[in-house]
C-alpha cells in the first residue's frame, strides 16, 4: 500500500511540473508574440522622384473641323449618289447630284440675256462718241448690262449648288439619303453624308472638379482604350473648356487632349478613353509612405524615432504619388519615422 502510496505521488508531482512548465513555456511564446505584432512598424525617410498625376475617363473625338455634315443648298430630286458608307474621299470630290436641267436652262437663258445687254451697250458707247444719242441712255444701257451679268452670276452659283463635292478629305461615316429621292431645302440644308477625317481625332475627357485646378494646358497624358488595353497613347492638354458639365449633380470639366502619337487604324471616334494627366515631376525629393503622416488639430505631422523615445513633429508635404508622400520641411534623409502613432506616453512634440 505504501509503494502504492509512493507511486501515486510521484505521478501527482510530475503532472504539476509538467503543467508549470507548459504553462510557462506558453507565458514566454504568448509574450513574445505579443511583443512581436505590437511593436510599432517604422520605416526611414527616403529620396525618390515623385510624379502626381489625375485619372479621368473621356471618349475619343473628332477635332473640330473634323466631322462635317454634307447637305444641299437647293431643293430638287438626287440623281447620282456617289457614296457609301466607309469610303474614303478626297476634299473636292464630287458626292452626289441634283437635276439640273431646269438649272442649265436658266443659266443659257440668262447669258442670252447677258449678250444681248452687251451688245446694247456697245452700241450706245458708239452713238455717245458721234452725239447721236446722250450719255444717260449709254448709262441706261450700262445698268441693263450689270443686272444682266449679276443675273447669270446667281443662274452659275444655283446651277453648281446641284453638284455636292466633298468639303474636307475623310471617310463617309453616313448616308441620309439615295438616288431618286427628293430633297427640300429650307432653313436647314438636308443632309446627305458626313465625312470625318480619321486623322485628326482627338480625346474628350471629363475631370472632376476636385482636380481640375491640377490640370493645366502643355501638361502630358497617356490613355488607353478598351479595344487595345495593353497600348498606351501618348497626348497633351491642349484646351479645357471654362463652363462645367453637370450629370446627376456631378461637377466635370471637359479638357482636351491632343494625341501625339500615330494612331492611323487604330483609334475611331467614341471609344472609351482612360486618361491619365500627369503634373509636373519633383526629382530626388524625400518621401515618406503616405500611411506615416496624419493629421491632428489641422496640420500635418509624423511621429519621429528620437534618442529620447518617438516625437510627433510637424511636417510641410508636396506631392503625392500613390502610396508616397512629399515632405518639404520638417524631417531629414534617414530619420526612423512611424507607420502608426505609437502608444507611448513619452511622446513630445518637436517645433518647427
Amino acid at each position: 500500500m505504501m509503494l502504492k502510496a509512493k507511486r501515486k505521488r510521484a505521478v501527482s508531482i510530475l503532472l504539476v511540473l509538467a503543467v508549470v512548465i507548459g504553462a510557462g513555456g506558453w507565458w514566454h511564446l504568448a509574450y513574445r508574440g505579443t511583443s512581436r505584432s505590437d511593436a510599432p512598424a517604422t520605416t526611414v525617410v527616403q529620396r525618390r522622384d515623385m510624379s502626381s498625376a489625375v485619372l479621368a475617363t473621356g471618349s475619343v473625338k473628332p477635332q473640330v473641323g473634323a466631322e462635317v455634315r454634307v447637305g444641299a443648298r437647293i431643293s430638287g430630286k438626287v440623281e447620282r449618289l456617289h457614296a457609301n458608307i466607309g469610303d474614303s474621299v478626297e476634299k473636292g470630290q464630287v458626292i452626289a447630284e441634283l437635276e439640273k436641267a431646269d438649272l442649265v436652262a436658266v443659266v443659257n437663258q440668262r447669258k442670252a440675256e447677258l449678250e444681248l445687254a452687251e451688245k446694247e451697250l456697245a452700241r450706245q458707247e458708239e452713238l455717245v462718241k458721234q452725239d447721236f444719242t446722250s450719255e444717260q441712255t449709254r448709262d441706261e444701257a450700262a445698268a441693263r448690262w450689270a443686272v444682266a451679268r449679276a443675273r447669270l452670276e446667281v443662274a452659275e452659283a444655283q446651277l453648281s449648288y446641284a453638284t455636292i463635292t466633298a468639303p474636307i478629305g475623310g471617310v463617309i461615316a453616313s448616308v441620309s439619303t439615295q438616288e431618286g429621292e427628293t430633297v427640300a431645302a429650307g432653313l436647314n440644308a438636308p443632309t446627305f453624308v458626313t465625312i470625318v477625317d480619321l486623322g485628326r481625332l482627338q480625346v474628350d475627357t471629363f475631370v472632376d472638379e476636385v482636380d481640375i485646378g491640377r490640370v493645366k494646358v502643355d501638361q502630358q497624358a497617356t490613355f488607353s482604350v478598351d479595344t487595345f488595353a495593353n497600348r498606351e497613347f501618348g497626348g497633351r492638354v491642349s484646351a479645357i473648356y471654362p463652363t462645367a458639365v453637370i450629370q446627376e449633380n456631378v461637377v466635370n470639366y471637359d479638357v482636351v487632349v491632343t494625341i501625339t502619337n500615330a494612331y492611323k487604324n487604330l483609334l475611331r471616334p467614341e471609344m472609351t478613353a482612360n486618361v491619365t494627366i500627369f503634373r509636373e515631376t519633383r526629382s530626388n525629393v524625400p518621401v515618406v509612405p503616405v500611411r506615416a503622416l496624419q493629421r491632428e488639430r489641422g496640420r500635418s505631422l509624423v511621429y519621429v524615432q528620437t534618442a529620447d523615445g518617438p516625437r510627433a513633429r510637424p511636417v510641410t508635404v508636396g506631392q503625392r504619388d500613390g502610396q508616397w508622400v512629399e515632405i518639404i520641411e520638417g524631417v531629414s534623409d534617414g530619420e526612423t519615422v512611424f507607420l502608426a502613432p505609437p502608444t507611448t506616453a513619452a511622446m513630445q512634440e518637436d517645433a518647427l
